[in-house]
């Protein structure tokens, strides 16, 4: 056969193009059987003029709502996803990252947006800088002390405060989801350590808020939706801990249909965070432990009032037992709650506390298929003096029943559990 020179160098060509570059689909299909289960419990304040609450708090002391549904999240979350790396030389390399969400249980979604990470990065012996939507600090922290990985009904309680707190003060006009700036960030910068640092590793994470601002500025600049975090950390041998900051900025936006800023401006709302967490593998039993604590600084609504910060302490202690082809995961977190005592009649301190134990099993079958089974059960105490406290569950995918809200019922406990099967490609 006659072979042509420009051919031989197209091919060649083509053979360097892709030894430099690649392009990998992959994703997770699981699916599970999920049972949620929640305890609203009657106790009305006492009033002489309503003996009939009294009556029915007797009677119907408490009211039970559970939900089965076929999971897609019990042990990972189903997704689909793209990345790809370009060895541009010199030691720099150019990647990216589109991560979908699927819903594998209906059909219904898949590729509908790349919410759960879309980014682009450029890095060398300098690090790795990376831009677009990607996990935060404080998350990376939580996954870390985790023995559930955030996932399923096994997934922390503190994790479960966290978001529920990001998500009840709302997202920004710029687009920011309700919800956002506590696992993921969107429209962020963010900065990573190279990896030859004798073990430490790091990252700094920056999210725009992307708000128009006014000149002059006639009141603070709305700065809601912006986002700031950093973790560093040190992992060799057996041994992996990682301090974590944030600060996610929630200020309010003004107030009243027709307000226009910078006329009108809104109030200060911060959620802060810091998290300390370690694990220790020690061959046939590995140690996970977290302490975490959330400050909620907010202004009053009268301008003359001081401003407040409540308080969410939580811990976490868990633990994996490798056996035979299979992993048992177990844990026990507890979240408890402080308002801030700011001396006004209707700042009077309040307390609320959530607790949680969670057990499972993971089955390997391969590398890329496994069983699992996951229960947990959680605890409240005084729930209805705080909403992130008082919307802790254990369902992780929606939809599951909450509690009911109804004056004078009160959260009091829930429990539930994911078996099946997850596989990875």
């Amino acid at each position: 056969m006659k072979r042509h020179p420009l051919a031989l160098a197209m091919l060649a060509i083509a053979g360097a193009a892709s030894a430099q570059s690649s392009v990998t689909l992959f994703g997770v299909v699981d699916a599970g059987v999920s049972h949620f289960e929640t305890v609203s419990e009657y106790r009305p304040t006492f009033d002489p003029r309503r003996p009939s609450a009294a009556w029915l708090a007797a009677a119907v002391p408490r009211v039970t709502q559970s939900q089965t549904t076929l999971s897609r999240g019990g042990y990972r979350g189903s997704s689909l996803g793209f990345r790809g790396t370009e060895d541009l030389g010199g030691g720099l390399a150019a990647s990216f990252w589109l991560e979908s969400n699927i819903s594998n249980d209906d059909g219904k979604t898949g590729l509908a947006a790349f919410a759960k990470r879309s980014t682009v990065s450029l890095s060398g012996g300098f690090g790795e800088v990376r831009l677009g939507r990607d996990y935060t600090p404080i998350f990376r922290n939580d996954s870390l002390a985790d023995p559930f990985a955030i996932q399923g009904v096994g997934l922390s309680v503190m994790a479960r405060v966290q978001s529920a707190s990001s998500t009840l003060l709302g997202g920004a006009p710029a687009g920011v989801a309700a919800g956002d700036n506590y696992a993921r960030a969107s429209n962020s910068i963010g900065y990573f350590l190279p990896p030859d640092l004798g073990g430490f590793y790091g990252q700094v994470q920056y999210a725009l808020p992307e708000n128009i601002r006014y000149s002059p500025d006639l009141t603070p600049t709305n700065e809601r939706g912006r986002y700031m975090g950093g973790r560093f950390g040190y992992a060799k041998g057996p041994l992996n801990v990682a301090l974590a900051l944030g600060e996610d900025n929630k200020d309010r936006l003004p107030s009243g249909a027709t307000a226009k800023p910078p006329l009108d401006a809104g109030g200060d709302d911060r959620l802060k965070t810091v998290s300390l967490s370690a694990t220790y593998d020690f061959g046939p039993v590995k140690l996970l432990g977290e302490l975490s604590q959330l400050r909620h600084r907010r202004a009053q609504a009268q301008p003359w009032a001081p401003e407040r910060t409540d308080k969410y302490n939580g811990y976490l202690v868990g633990a994996t037992v490798p056996v035979g082809a299979g992993l048992i995961r177990a844990s026990f977190g507890r979240v408890k709650y402080r308002a801030d005592d700011t001396g006004l009649p209707s700042d009077a301190a309040q307390s609320a506390s959530a607790s949680q134990w969670a057990l499972g099993y993971v089955h390997h079958l391969s590398r890329r298929t496994a069983l699992y089974a996951t229960f947990a059960r959680v605890r409240i105490k005084n729930g209805q003096n705080d909403k992130a406290i008082g919307s802790v569950t254990s369902g992780s995918d929606a939809p599951y029943p909450g509690y009911l809200a109804a004056s004078g019922w009160r959260p009091r406990s829930a429990m539930g559990y994911d078996f099946g099967i997850r596989h990875i490609f």
